[in-house]
């Protein structure tokens, strides 16, 4: 026989795992957005751009996801911020 216990227990676990399904339905696109934002990140320094990857330019790409990106691009372009070096070695010749 079914208690009463039993019955709230099975209520309460499906209402946890519709819970779980909308929680990972909502930051699905978000996180796809910020794997896209890292790509992006990732080949624009490999094409040579400039564009040093520092932690806190991959925080803004994974947060922002391709307008982060295209920011730190953007700033990286404009020596603003994140800009690479071009021969990160030369300065050690001198050594």
């Amino acid at each position: 026989m079914v208690t009463t216990t039993e019955i709230a227990l099975l209520a309460f676990v499906l209402l946890l795992l519709l819970g779980a399904y909308l929680t990972l339905k909502t930051i699905k696109p978000l996180v796809i957005n910020a794997i896209v934002g890292v790509v992006i990140l990732v080949v624009a320094n490999v094409a040579g751009l400039g564009v040093a990857i520092t932690p806190i330019a991959v925080l803004i790409c994974a947060v922002g996801g391709v307008p982060g990106a295209i920011l730190v691009i953007l700033l990286a372009y404009l020596e603003v911020a994140f800009a690479g070096m071009i021969a990160p070695l030369a300065s050690l010749a001198l050594v």
